[in-house]
């Protein structure tokens, strides 16, 4: 039978043929695994085992002859005279000379005054021609039978060394050979990442899990492949990788299969996001009706609907429930639109705050907390618009939630070197470009996809620099949610300020009646007070279950 040992020195194309020999199939197996489908084998056939490595013993040494000891020659010697012995002194002399350190001496003193054998020259001659192969010729002047006690003496000597020796070799522990895999893994693992070119012509591949930052799971890809598939920062890419060789310290990705979904003809030719001709949102997304309907949402749904392609700000002061309301929005547009790709994007924002989010919605939740330094805040949000961008490009829907707009814009704020133009508050002249742009980038694709920003704004912060930003961005938007402290302090959610709140060009996004009701609705709550009108539209959308129930009551 085969050892582990025995079968690991093996080569590959020998040790499939002795697979094959024990009906094994090796086709797709490794090294190892053939090594231990063998050794499981011969342990149910052991005799097919042990005939199948006679085989390839006698095949590896075909020429190969058993040499068999010869027999020993021995011939028994004539008594001699004393006359004999007196003409050969000399040979006397050297005989007693030579035993006279064994024991046996005074034994073989008397036994060669009674009968000494000296063999004559010619059989000396062919004495001296006989041995073994094991180099043990009998000695030529010694009788025959301290020739064969002597040799006994040695072959127990040489039996004890060898036992001792190989109990040495026993209890010497064998060195372990490791086995020596050549499997390839090239191509084996899919990975998919948000590219980030560098300066140097390279990029890598950002993980969302580490919010799209530097981080040991980086994947690379060369300045070959980002120029020959005309590649960006922010495309998703999806490929096959390889483990990284000696120096290397990322995986490689070797093959793109992907890019945002689509096939690498596609995105050769496609548009540059800003080359795309912009209009106004006509799709509406719905908030209303489904698993996470709120009142919050059946509301925002009534007085400023948002489409496909909006950019909206909701204006709120501290403490008014515009996270929350954030929430039910992004919970409402993951139920009732699976095809969007909706991110969450948290910018200045406590910790608690981000992994509640994380926790309830529905969607890629990318934050920076307030702990983090400006630069990580920008760096954060760069990659995400490039990343909407992409994704636009080829013809997807992206929702972005930013909250909020007032904490990216002072990290742009603080990053920005001094130009020697400051505004009110502290406010750098081309700090609030990128913010702008930002926000700006929102807007309905003709014949494309669409990208929708609903950002928040602080005011009544007590800082002269979030009124200047404020300013900056109150015009910029086509629909505004203004959130009212007055009504949050009286426990009132939420706390939406119906008359200041609308959408510009909502007549694309509402059907007429339904436009003409809600005008109706408008100017009766105009003669009330905003706390009572809040809690006037709370008790009547409450006792229907959809909005379009609520409408129809309203005729009646």
């Amino acid at each position: 039978m085969f050892t582990v040992k025995e079968l690991s020195e093996l080569k590959a194309p020998e040790l499939k043929k002795v697979a094959q020999k024990l009906n094994i199939n090796p086709v797709g197996l490794s090294r190892a695994d053939i090594i231990i489908a063998i050794v499981k084998a011969q342990e149910s056939s052991p005799i097919l085992a042990q005939q199948i490595k006679q085989e390839m013993m006698q095949q590896s040494n075909p020429n190969k002859t058993v040499r068999t000891k010869r027999k020993r020659i021995s011939k028994n010697a004539e008594p001699v005279s004393n006359k004999d012995i007196s003409d050969h002194p000399q040979q006397t002399e050297q005989t007693s000379s030579l035993f006279a350190n064994t024991e046996n001496k005074s034994d073989f003193q008397e036994q060669s005054e009674t009968t000494t054998t000296i063999p004559d020259n010619d059989e000396v001659s062919a004495e001296m021609e006989v041995f073994d192969d094991d180099n043990s010729a009998t000695s030529v002047n010694e009788p025959p039978e301290i020739a064969q006690e002597n040799k006994t003496n040695d072959n127990e000597f040489e039996s004890e060394t060898d036992a001792s020796d190989k109990n040495t070799i026993d209890e010497l522990p064998a060195p372990k050979k490791e086995l020596e895999f050549t499997f390839n893994f090239d191509g084996l693992i899919q990975a998919e990442g948000v590219l980030e070119v560098l300066q140097e012509g390279y990029g890598f591949l950002r993980s969302a899990d580490y919010n799209y930052l530097s981080s040991p799971d980086d994947i690379y890809i060369s300045p070959q492949q980002i120029k020959s598939y005309g590649l960006k920062t922010g495309d998703v890419v999806r490929g096959s990788i390889r483990p990284p060789k000696e120096g290397e310290k990322y995986f490689p990705i070797i093959q793109i299969e992907k890019v945002n979904g689509r096939d690498l003809e596609y995105i050769r030719d496609r548009v540059t996001f800003d080359y795309l001709t912009p209009l106004f949102p006509h799709e509406k997304l719905k908030l209303a009706g489904g698993k996470y309907e709120t009142i919050s949402t059946r509301i925002v749904d009534l007085f400023a609907p948002i489409g496909k392609g909006q950019r909206g700000l909701i204006v709120a002061q501290p403490k008014t429930g515009k996270t929350m309301l954030l929430k039910d929005i992004a919970n409402a547009i993951s139920y009732n639109h699976p095809e969007v790709y909706l991110i969450i994007l948290l910018i200045d924002e406590r910790p608690e705050e981000v992994t509640d989010m994380q926790r309830s919605v529905k969607a890629e939740v990318i934050a920076s907390t307030f702990d983090e330094p400006a630069e990580r805040h920008v760096r954060v949000s760069n990659i995400v618009l490039e990343k909407a961008k992409r994704l636009v490009e080829c013809g997807h829907d992206v929702v972005i939630l930013l909250d909020s707009i007032t904490r990216m814009a002072r990290a742009y704020n603080t990053v920005m070197p001094a130009s020697g133009k400051v505004l009110t508050g502290g406010v750098e002249a081309t700090a609030l470009q990128k913010p702008k742009r930002f926000f700006g980038a929102a807007r309905k694709i003709e014949n494309g996809g669409s990208l929708t920003i609903i950002a928040t704004a602080l005011i009544d912060t007590g800082s002269k620099m979030d009124e200047v930003i404020f300013e900056e961005f109150k015009g910029t938007g086509n629909m505004e949610l203004q959130l009212d402290r007055k009504l949050a302090n009286k426990r009132i959610f939420p706390a939406i300020d119906l008359l200041a709140s609308s959408t510009r060009r909502e007549d694309l996004l509402l059907d007429k009646n339904t436009l003409n009701k809600m005008w109706i609705l408008r100017k009766h709550l105009s003669d009330m007070k905003p706390d009572e009108a809040m809690e006037f539209l709370i008790t009547q959308i409450s006792r229907t279950k959809t909005n379009e129930e609520f409408l129809v009551s309203m005729g009646s």
